[in-house]
């Protein structure tokens, strides 16, 4: 590669990959001035590692007869292999027969520039590729929008129901793949219908938001915390296993009962009850029954008094309602 690209702050970048030092000096110097970071190269490899690479340019210049790799070549692999994000490529050669700009845009070029070109029509090229660009990401983050509108919870922001069944199940295969245990909590907040029917449903919204963000903050980055519906929570912890998971889950009980909820000026107290069950391999276990066994916990740990954790049956024993040394330095 040449020596250090012509860089400009927040710049866009611009791969140029010509074989001939004077042709892409020239192309440089123009690209730079009219405000691009540019990247040279030398050779079709060259500008094939780079443009392969998640966070390498998505606009380039490239020469059709190059050595190593002409730049026909290097469009066909950027179509078949970069899939994470669009890359606007442009097509230089001296050829201008009709099927040689056919041949070159069936490999997968945008564009095609015979030399010698002029400066106007090449800078209006480059503008047009920008625009594509631009939709192209504006459609990118509609399609992320829509993605987390479809698996977030529209008012804790936790997973939604659907999605965090997903995760449970894509965490048990893997589980399964690698031999880690995992865990599945089921939380449901304590007295929470008489939040809403004191104070009003407003009220209970904001609660249950404060209570999701609570469990997140309790969690480790890659566990997940989901609404599995109205007050009932559901929570994957992969690589778990007990106790260290009835652990992890007096922490939260810890974090949702140590402070009240505050909803204007006025102080709500809740707790929470949690039912675990663990999934140890090589034992397949699917992600229904693993629900089903924390939901049965979670009920016993409604009936022996709530504010407390409980295994699944033939697990493990319950945790004490109040053992909050054992919360604040056990581990997961």
């Amino acid at each position: 590669m040449d020596s250090g690209s012509l860089k400009h702050p927040e710049a866009t970048q611009i791969l140029v990959a010509d074989d001939s030092a004077t042709f892409r000096d020239m192309l440089c110097k123009l690209l730079a001035g009219w405000g691009y970071a540019v990247i040279p190269v030398t050779d079709g490899w060259q500008a094939w590692e780079l443009l392969r690479r998640q966070d390498g340019p998505r606009l380039a210049l490239l020469d059709w007869m190059m050595p190593g790799m002409e730049g026909a070549e290097v469009c066909r692999r950027v179509r078949a292999d970069v899939r994470d994000r669009y890359v606007y490529m442009l097509l230089l050669s001296v050829r201008d027969e009709l099927e040689d700009v056919v041949k070159g845009m069936e490999s997968g070029a945008d564009d095609y520039i015979v030399k010698p070109f002029r400066v106007d029509e090449l800078r209006a090229r480059l503008r047009a590729g920008e625009r594509v660009l631009a939709l192209q990401q504006e459609l990118v983050e509609a399609r992320e929008a829509l993605r987390e509108q479809a698996t977030r919870d529209g008012l804790t922001g936790a997973w939604n129901r659907r999605a965090i069944f997903d995760i449970l199940q894509n965490e048990l295969a893997r589980s399964s793949r690698t031999g880690e245990p995992l865990i599945v909590l089921m939380a449901d907040l304590d007295g929470f219908k008489p939040v809403n029917d004191r104070f009003g449903h407003l009220a209970g919204d904001a609660v249950l938001r404060q209570v999701a963000t609570r469990m997140r903050a309790s969690v480790r980055r890659y566990d997940a915390v989901g609404r599995y519906g109205g007050d009932e929570f559901l929570i994957v912890l992969p690589g778990s296993e007990l106790p260290g998971g009835l652990d992890q889950a007096v922490r939260i009980r810890h974090a949702i009962a140590a402070e009240a909820f505050q909803v204007g000026d006025i102080p709500i107290e809740l707790t929470c009850s949690f039912g675990a069950a663990c999934a140890l391999p090589p034992a397949i276990r699917r992600a229904d029954d693993l629900v089903r066994e924390a939901d049965a916990a979670l009920y016993r740990a409604k009936h022996k008094g709530r504010n407390r954790v409980e295994a699944a049956s033939g697990q493990d024993s319950s945790i004490p309602p109040f053992e909050e040394a054992r919360a604040v330095s056990g581990g997961v």
